[in-house]
């Protein structure tokens, strides 16, 4: 495959985990939460029935339903959720304009509103097989709202369009117990200080023996019931 085509011509593989949703042929979410353990099963009607009872109504767009301003709320959830974790703002406003003017049948916005006004959301791209989720943000904190954003709208957008996953990125135990099982993955480096390449090339080993310890351990934890198709 290109991993191993690349290592031969001496590129370094690394491994790392995400945590993805798979579709096993769900027709609705109460169909995937069948899927799940009695006490999984029970904590995530009860996080989405809390949105409910706050008031909270979610929002799916795509295509010519996207609007600017929805551009501008999401703007600026997103900045709102950079200084927060002190990060960088590596897409500026501007990137989010050319995303919603050349490819709004692709994108996924979810939006959460609360006494008329939207206070949250979650971007994912939409490809043909699976659904991408990118980032998201919010005004208020209010308990659950980001589960319900970022996976099980997520999941929702799935099962009716028959996508056969959803990718949710790297990062959150959380998502385990929401039916987002590890998945490894893979990316390809090349170093040319002979040296420095050799160094770089004992920790990715022995860092893969600790994401293989890292992901077997998560998978014990998973909501679904014994024996489910999952994995």
């Amino acid at each position: 495959d290109d991993a191993n085509a690349l290592v031969d011509e001496g590129w370094l593989l690394r491994h790392s985990i995400q945590f993805h949703w798979h579709n096993d042929g769900y027709q609705s979410f109460d169909d995937f939460l069948a899927s799940l353990s009695s006490r999984k099963r029970k904590n995530i009607r009860k996080e989405r029935q809390s949105l409910l009872d706050a008031g909270v109504q979610m929002l799916s767009l795509t295509g010519a339903a996207i609007k600017s301003h929805h551009i501008d709320d999401f703007y600026r959830f997103y900045m709102s959720t950079i200084d927060r974790k002190w990060g960088g703002a590596y897409l500026t406003r501007e990137v989010f304009e050319i995303l919603h003017a050349t490819m709004a049948d692709r994108m996924l916005l979810v939006m959460a509103e609360y006494q008329g006004r939207i206070i949250g959301g979650a971007l994912n791209f939409i490809g043909e097989t699976t659904l991408y989720g990118r980032n998201w943000g919010a005004d208020l904190d209010i308990p659950n709202l980001h589960f319900e954003a970022c996976y099980y709208q997520a999941i929702d957008y799935a099962i009716a369009n028959k996508l056969s996953s959803v990718e949710a990125g790297a990062q959150g135990f959380h998502k385990v117990q929401r039916g987002y099982l590890p998945v490894k993955t893979w990316s390809v480096h090349w170093i040319a200080h002979s040296g420095f390449k050799q160094a770089v090339s004992r920790f990715l080993m022995a860092e893969e023996r600790g994401i293989d310890q890292e992901a077997n351990h998560i998978t014990m934890a998973s909501p679904f019931k014994r024996g489910g198709t999952q994995d």
